[in-house]
């Protein structure tokens, strides 16, 4: 039992200086962030005397586990002064981040509690600060001491995966195992603390097409040739669990929509050996006999297909062109026919891809031929435009009657009847546009602004006179050219600040402009001052030639006081002819800035504000955080051959479900000191911490070597039991010299007695019984029977 002692003893001594030293190193980082009020007597700058006080905090680690739903509040810890003396003279206050809402301290005995359950992925941390006063005068007793309030974390977030639907694009016919996309998840719960946002990604839907890779979450092609012409859109579903996987884990899913791109792996077809066509004798060279298409079901480019006449008796009198928007072969009169001389014509037709892939060439050839049969009629035909569609431009701000283009159209027929022009004005609703009924040209009515429409697209229709049944209609596009008619402008409603202290020829911004006029009328834009400021004796401005200027301190010192705004124009030109510009006001404003150049404050009145500690005074707090370090280890010295404990607890200190943290252990982020939630369920030595809101799927084994606790367990054998297994375990870290056990076994005919766990805080329960239980439940006894007393006075 000595050496138990002893070694338990050594262990607390231990953390305890790691704590003071990491209390020191964090009190000398907050010493150089801000003035502190504590030091040796010693005078600053301005002739000030500064002061220390010794601190007389009795800190604790303090931790709370999150989503805590206990009918009671949670004690967090105890703070206490080594000046309280118990006779409650002295009122603790706490003040800070949830003080008062979620955190209240007992003003006496100094014990803080949260009020309210904690979401570690809401708030990680709290900082408080804690204050001891005297309770008749409010006279503060200590300096106020700073500390932090770490929520615990609990594995309560499923895995989130950054978009909901993913889409991806993959070649088809792609190899086995090429990358398509990468999904990410991410999990709210701490990743530094066990497996709760280890996670594992598996594949729920996309089988045998795509596979995924557990770590990484790529997703990978798992079947050869896949063809897009058969199936071109998949969709995969992906899961991510935490806890590596495990069962037990939270999930997540997501949708992955891949897409087969294509190559050129099939070649173009006719859907036909034959196409029959017949055109007008009437017809004029240049006009359009019929289209012959081949099929190719290849997209992109890879079903780009070009058409030729490669033989038939109609070679000299017909051609053909490829219509790449439509992928067909336009068959085109060559030359005048005559119905009476020839009434048919045939030709042979070739289709050939245009762009063939090496890799699929066995595949090919990539053409194929088609007959075409042409006859030559005699027949009433509507009017016909020369083109099949009209592009014209036009001027923006030009004149009313600008001529705009002509459009011609004729009559096939051999009576080649007039023909009469007018515009479809369900396209042009404005009425911008007029029509010369007999001569198709196209007028202006209105000025055109291109800024307000680029493109006109409007419909003419022409009719035969004396047979007005006979109707055709052509698309004509007309597009507003740009003329410069705006003037260049700031890109946005710039705010310069300048600091007092910036030297001669800083940059301190850098503006650009915009130009609603098109790309031709606009950059490149040149930045100048007006004439009248040319010499500026403030500030200067730097053309940078790439569409932005930059400005210049010209001179060195500014001073708010005198004078903290400054507006200075901007003449900016554009390129156009003629060019145009306009004159911006850049409003400039004079702020303080330390020695970095960092802006603190653009108030006039901040001017006057000084802070900072001397040198001196840093070297003096530094001096004194020494001495108070000595003094803790003379301390903890005698104390340790008078072989006395460091703290002593009341004789009779009820624990129940109270976590008291009474050695310092590895400092805040020590969280492998030891598992609190282990010492509160057996289950949980075993690395598994049942969930209270979802049925366990299976029970884990308890581990070797550790005996299960029966139903009915002695809570003196239980905790007799775990000291036995502390002081023989090789493996147990140093972290800690007290062990609490709130674990008080399974199906007690007694239940549990701890009163954070009750399910109200009224029973009407007898616990007469606890009386007959010794001496060690004297207290309890005391405590539930004094109600009863109560009850029976009333």
């Amino acid at each position: 039992p000595k050496m138990k002692e002893d070694s338990c003893l050594h262990a607390a001594l231990l953390c305890l200086g790691m704590l003071y030293y990491s209390h020191a190193i964090a009190t000398e980082k907050l010493n150089h962030a801000r003035p502190s009020l504590h030091g040796h007597h010693e005078k600053g700058k301005e002739g000030q005397v500064l002061h220390r006080s010794k601190r007389g905090w009795v800190w604790n680690q303090f931790f709370v586990i999150e989503e805590y739903t206990g009918p009671d509040p949670v004690l967090v810890g105890r703070l206490h002064s080594d000046i309280d003396s118990g006779d409650g003279n002295i009122k603790y206050i706490l003040s800070g981040e949830g003080a008062g809402i979620i955190f209240v301290i007992d003003d006496k005995s100094g014990n803080i509690h949260a009020t309210k359950t904690l979401d570690r992925e809401e708030r990680a941390q709290y900082t408080l600060t804690a204050q001891a006063v005297d309770r008749n005068t409010n006279r503060p007793l200590e300096p106020p001491s700073e500390f932090i309030v770490k929520v615990q974390d609990i594995n309560d977030n499923p895995p989130e995966f950054l978009h909901e639907n993913y889409h991806a694009n993959v070649p088809e016919r792609s190899n086995v195992g090429t990358s398509v996309i990468q999904v990410t998840a991410s999990d709210a719960d701490d990743p530094t603390y066990g497996n709760s946002a280890k996670l594992v990604y598996s594949i729920l839907e996309g089988q045998p097409y795509f596979s995924v890779e557990a770590q990484t979450g790529i997703i990978r092609t798992a079947l050869p040739n896949m063809d897009r012409e058969a199936k071109e859109e998949y969709h995969v579903v992906i899961q991510a669990k935490d806890m590596g996987g495990h069962m037990g884990g939270l999930s997540g899913t997501t949708k992955v929509t891949i897409t087969l791109t294509d190559v050129n792996d099939n070649p173009p077809k006719f859907p036909q050996s034959v196409y029959q066509m017949s055109v007008s004798e009437a017809a004029v060279p240049g006009e359009e006999v019929g289209r012959v298409k081949a099929k190719d079901p290849d997209i992109g480019e890879n079903g780009l297909v070009a058409y030729s006449i490669i033989d038939g008796d109609g070679m000299d009198m017909f051609e053909i062109t490829t219509d790449y928007e439509t992928q067909e072969g336009v068959v085109k009169l060559k030359k005048v026919l005559d119905f009476e001389t020839k009434k048919s014509y045939s030709l042979k037709v070739e289709a050939a891809n245009v762009h063939i892939d090496p890799k699929f060439i066995s595949n090919g050839p990539f053409k194929d031929t088609v007959t075409v049969k042409i006859s030559v009629e005699d027949a009433d035909e509507p009017p016909v435009f020369l083109k099949p569609s009209y592009i014209f431009e036009v001027q923006e701000n030009a004149a009313s009657g600008t001529v705009v283009g002509k459009v011609h159209a004729k009559d096939p027929d051999a009576a080649n009847s007039a023909i009469r022009y007018s515009i479809d004005r369900h396209t042009d609703l404005e009425r911008y546009f007029i029509i010369n009924a007999e001569d198709g040209n196209i007028k202006t009515i209105k000025a055109l602004d291109r800024e307000e429409i680029a493109w006109h697209n409007i419909s003419v229709f022409a009719v035969e006179v004396h047979k007005q049944h006979q109707e055709a209609k052509v698309p004509v596009a007309i597009k507003v050219v740009d003329v410069n008619d705006n003037a260049p402008k700031f890109a946005a409603a710039y705010e310069a600040f300048v600091c007092e202290n910036a030297r001669s020829n800083q940059q301190f911004i850098t503006i650009s402009a915009d130009d609603k006029d098109d790309s031709a009328n606009g950059p490149r834009f040149i930045f100048s001052l007006p004439p009248e400021i040319i010499h500026n004796p403030n500030f200067t401005l730097r053309d940078n030639r790439d569409n932005t200027a930059s400005v210049l301190v010209r001179r060195e010192g500014f001073s708010r006081q005198k004078q903290d705004l400054y507006l200075l124009p901007i003449v900016i030109s554009d390129g156009g002819l003629p060019p145009m510009s306009s004159t911006n006001t850049l409003t400039i404003r004079v702020c303080g800035c330390d020695s970095n150049g960092s802006l603190l404050s653009c108030n006039a009145e901040a001017y006057i504000l000084n802070a900072g500690l001397s040198t001196g005074a840093l070297i003096a707090i530094l001096a004194c955080i020494v001495i108070l370090l000595v003094i803790v280890v003379l301390f903890v010295t005698l104390k340790r051959q008078k072989k006395e404990p460091l703290i002593v607890f009341e004789e009779e200190d009820v624990r129940e479900n109270i976590i008291t943290y009474d050695d310092e252990g590895g400092g805040e982020e020590d969280t492998e000191a030891f598992d609190i939630a282990t010492l509160q369920n057996p289950d949980g030595i075993n690395g598994f911490i049942p969930r209270k809101d979802i049925k366990p799927e299976y029970q884990y084994m308890p581990r070797p070597g550790l005996r299960p606790a029966p139903n009915s367990v002695d809570v003196d054998d239980f905790i007799n039991t775990r000291i036995q297994e502390a002081d023989n375990d090789p493996t147990a870290p140093p972290y800690d010299s007290i062990q609490i056990y709130g674990y008080e076994g399974r199906g007690s005919v007694a239940g549990s007695l701890s009163s954070l766990e009750s399910a109200t805080t009224d029973s009407d329960l007898d616990y007469d019984y606890l009386q007959n239980w010794g001496p060690r439940f004297k207290k309890l006894a005391d405590l539930y029977g004094s109600k009863d007393t109560f009850d029976d006075d009333s």
